[in-house]
């Protein structure tokens, strides 16, 4: 791994040694940043370097090319930088990389990811809670909370700010866009939009996300436009082109407006209906 990054990571030079629980088997090659607490029977393979302040709880396996952050909690049981779960996989050098702040509740799975070079990416500032599977080459970006026992397939994509219910699957490759709500229990074959709310089995639109919106600082003259645009995408009778091309037309053009249009159209596997 490139020197600079690993300094970046692990800070300057250490205000205090991390502290190694005596029956924790931390390899050599490992490099831990200042104040990082490893609790009883936790192994820390030799490729990971973790950043200052982090806490690593009872029996957690941290292994692979994983590059931690600052001030991450990881609790009992979870296994972080594994091979992936994927047949494809030969052995190929790939990442993990992992931001600020999280948490990774009581047996969370993340993976490394598959492709010769490829990563799996965790942001800052998200809770993952128990059971919660990540695998590989997914991205979470900024401030999302993932419910217990959510299962997020290969190459999933979750933006900033987004909320995924207890026992939700999500299909390989799906978006799901920023600050959308998923209720529990839901399975998502499909790419879900930023700002609204879905929920059931099969998947149901159920408006846009107004208690989440405003909790992070969304204006009510930002809902407004936001349930215009929802409106004409879901209950006008327009297909998503002619949907999009009116929300152009009709809606003030706001970077959330922007950011719906955007997401919708470089949308793969279709959007949530």
């Amino acid at each position: 791994m490139d020197p600079m990054k690993i300094n970046k990571v692990i800070g300057p030079r250490p205000v205090s040694e991390p502290e190694i629980h005596p029956t924790a088997v931390v390899h050599p090659g490992a490099r831990l940043g200042h104040n990082v607490k490893v609790g009883p029977h936790s192994v820390i393979g030799p490729d990971v370097v973790m950043g200052p302040d982090c806490v690593v709880g009872t029996s957690v396996l941290i292994e692979g090319r994983t590059t931690i952050g600052r001030n991450n909690r990881f609790f009992h049981g979870a296994a972080i930088g594994c091979e992936p779960q994927d047949k494809k996989f030969g052995g190929e050098t790939t990442f993990l990389e992992i931001g600020d702040d999280n948490d990774f509740r009581e047996y969370c799975t993340v993976h490394l990811a598959t492709s010769e070079g490829d990563q799996t990416r965790i942001g800052d500032n998200n809770l993952l809670m128990a059971y919660v599977h990540i695998a590989h080459n997914c991205h979470i970006h900024d401030h999302c909370v993932i419910a217990n026992a959510v299962n997020l397939a290969g190459h999933v994509e979750v933006e900033q700010h987004a909320t995924i219910g207890g026992l939700t699957p999500v299909h390989q490759f799906v978006r799901i866009g920023a600050f959308a709500f998923i209720g529990g229990g839901s399975r998502l074959p499909q790419d879900v939009p930023p700002f609204i709310k879905v929920a059931g089995n099969p998947v149901e639109v159920a408006g846009i996300n107004s208690i989440g919106l405003k909790r992070n600082g969304f204006t009510d003259q930002d809902l407004m436009i936001l349930k215009k645009a929802y409106r004409l995408l879901y209950r006008s009778g327009l297909n998503v082109t002619q949907a999009v091309e009116r929300i152009a037309a009709d809606c003030k053009l706001t970077r959330h407006t922007e950011a719906l249009m955007a997401f919708i159209r470089r949308s793969d596997r279709g959007i949530v209906r």
